[in-house]
């Protein structure tokens, strides 16, 4: 690319109006006085392998990768990082100057980050966790608390296939719990996160029961429409410490915005206002 060619990055995906990534993208390069665009892209399933070869032709420097595509990028990648592999999805794509397309998962990174931040006396190693949901997300939570030294993972899906899929993959760290049982696994929990998008708005609720959190367990939810949903709330008054979904989407965000756009960002308090505009 030549050098006085604006640098453009974007979010693909379908739908991709909710996103919030354009708000917050947007909000970090002006921050940082930076030229480029954040730009979101509806593309089908179809098109995606045309589309992911013109674009960097237009001066597009990567993307970020939301659903349905997060798998199909993995395919038509030519580098792909080990946690992407690991987990079966990339959500950050790089395209590099001898033209080769980097596929990269930041999703898992995004959730311990946000932890840390939030939660900062949170110890991976004190006791289990119990995740609610296996789908993507659930996979790079996964991933990720392995990595962070978390000793067990009691794991529990209403379609228990798929909780089983996530034990086969990820060994015998993690136990299935059938999901009428989903409200016994948090007794024992010092760690809890909701992958599922039960209890976001316009979704049926959470119905887990709820009075067996833990006093010293530490709990976060991906879904941050509401910010504060029941389970939050919840633990909040049985005197768990609690942590947002939205700073999740705020730190996976960073690794693709330095090596796009060449500065690391600021998650601050302006950030997360950028992203709830």
């Amino acid at each position: 690319m030549s050098q006085d060619r604006i640098p453009l990055a974007g979010v693909i995906g379908s739908p991709v109006a909710h996103s919030k990534s354009p708000q917050l993208h947007g909000h970090w390069l002006k921050v940082n006085g930076l030229k480029g665009h954040y730009i979101p892209m509806d593309v089908a399933a179809d098109d995606l392998r045309d589309v992911l070869r013109c674009l960097p032709k237009m001066g597009f420097v990567g993307l970020n990768v939301t659903v349905p595509h997060k798998e199909r990028v993995l395919e038509l990648a030519d580098l792909v990082t080990d946690r992407a592999t690991l987990i079966g999805a990339a959500n950050t794509l790089i395209f590099r100057k001898d033209g080769k397309i980097h596929a990269d998962n930041t999703d898992g990174y995004g959730f311990i980050q946000n932890l840390r931040h939030n939660a900062p006396d949170w110890r991976p190693e004190t006791g289990p966790a119990a995740i609610l949901g296996a789908g993507g997300a659930a996979r790079a939570v996964v991933a990720s608390l392995l990595d962070a030294g978390v000793p067990e993972i009691l794991i529990s899906n209403r379609t228990k296939v798929r909780a089983e899929a996530l034990q086969a993959d990820f060994g015998k760290r993690l136990t299935v719990v059938d999901w009428v049982q989903a409200g016994n696994m948090l007794e024992e929990a010092t760690t809890v996160v909701n992958t599922t998008s039960l209890g976001m708005i316009g979704k049926p609720p959470l119905r887990v029961p709820l009075d067996g959190l833990r006093k010293d367990a530490v709990v976060t939810d991906l879904v941050y429409a509401p910010l504060k949903t029941r389970l939050l709330a919840e633990a909040e008054k049985a005197g768990c410490t609690t942590v947002d979904g939205l700073g999740m989407l705020l730190f996976q965000a960073v690794p693709g915005f330095e090596r796009w756009f060449g500065v690391r960002p600021e998650v601050d308090s302006a950030a997360r206002a950028a992203a709830l505009r």
